[in-house]
């Protein structure tokens, strides 16, 4: 069982007063806390720490988290410079990487990134597994690639991750479509599904599609990406996620909620709460602390290690 955490890399997750250099050193504390990953987003339409800078600047800082991305736009990059550019990081890492990938929020939400990185809108979740599939290939020593959509001849040589094959890459998302194309090629599945009943659905059919496709159950990884809030009681954590919500997203809790995995309350009740996902099978949670401002923000990441022995537990 492992319990990661998200880095608040985002503008809207600091006060005014924040130094961003102090990202490295709440890694370094989540780390020395017992969690066992520290993973990134990514986006280009809210101001942030690049993904891939962070988790460059966490490589030789941290010891022996998994660093990872949740998740990794990769439309928004040339597909080899994002080959090389994964590679170096594991290599940096010691093999440590995990890849997260993802093709943006449906409709309005995504189509502006789209715009802003001139690719199509059109046909996204081909150019997705395309562009694992080229990353693989030149990982593996690849010279050229021939998809459907991305086309490369004469590749020059590629830099080698630290693993054979490179880093697992994962894919979010938990529509049917991403269930069976999870369960064919990517190496885990990190959603956010509002209830544990969804994910435990989801994870009975993407593992049908892996055994359809001839592989073993625990060739994917089963993780869940969860917004969490440990409070004095359900109440005070509500109104606390409220603010947090309207601060990341413009939205109410009501409406987030309805699409994202939400978990507050006591400390008791936070661990119930996640506890219900482990029990759905997640194996690997990754925790966005649910504050605004480093030193509150370090608060919630203590608090929630408090967690991660009960909830490692048998």
């Amino acid at each position: 069982m492992d319990i990661g955490i998200l880095l608040p890399t985002g503008n809207a997750q600091w006060n005014a007063s924040d130094d961003p250099r102090e990202l490295i050193d709440f890694a370094r504390r989540a780390e020395r806390s017992g969690f066992s990953s520290l993973f990134v987003n990514d986006s280009l339409i809210s101001p942030r720490i690049e993904a891939l800078t962070m988790l460059a600047a966490l490589a030789p800082v941290t010891d022996a988290v998994t660093l990872g991305t949740a998740a990794l736009l990769p439309f928004l990059r040339r597909p080899i410079q994002t080959a090389q550019s994964l590679a170096s990081l594991d290599l940096l890492s010691g093999g440590r990487l995990v890849v997260t990938v993802g093709a943006g929020f449906p409709g309005r939400f995504g189509r502006p990134f789209y715009t802003l990185s001139e690719v199509p809108w059109q046909r996204r979740f081909d150019r997705l597994d395309e562009t694992v599939s080229l990353w693989r290939n030149l990982w593996a020593g690849a010279r050229s690639f021939q998809g459907e959509i991305l086309r490369y001849a004469d590749i020059p040589p590629a830099t080698r991750p630290y693993r054979p094959g490179g880093p697992p890459v994962w894919l979010g998302g938990a529509t049917p479509a991403a269930l069976a194309r999870t369960g064919r090629m990517y190496d885990g599945w990190l959603p956010y599904p509002p209830h544990p009943g969804d994910y435990a659905a989801g994870l009975l059919d993407l593992r049908k599609a892996a055994a359809d496709a001839g592989r073993a159950p625990e060739d994917v990884t089963a993780a869940l990406f969860v917004t969490v809030r440990v409070d004095e009681d359900a109440e005070h954590g509500r109104r606390a996620l409220d603010a947090y919500a309207r601060a990341n997203y413009g939205l109410p809790l009501e409406e987030l909620e309805q699409i994202q995995a939400v978990v507050t309350g006591s400390a008791a009740q936070v661990r119930e709460g996640l506890a219900r996902y482990v029990a759905a099978g997640a194996r690997h949670l990754v925790c966005r602390p649910a504050a605004v401002g480093m030193r509150a923000l370090g608060n919630q990441m203590e608090r929630i290690a408090d967690l991660i022995p009960l909830l490692q537990a048998p």
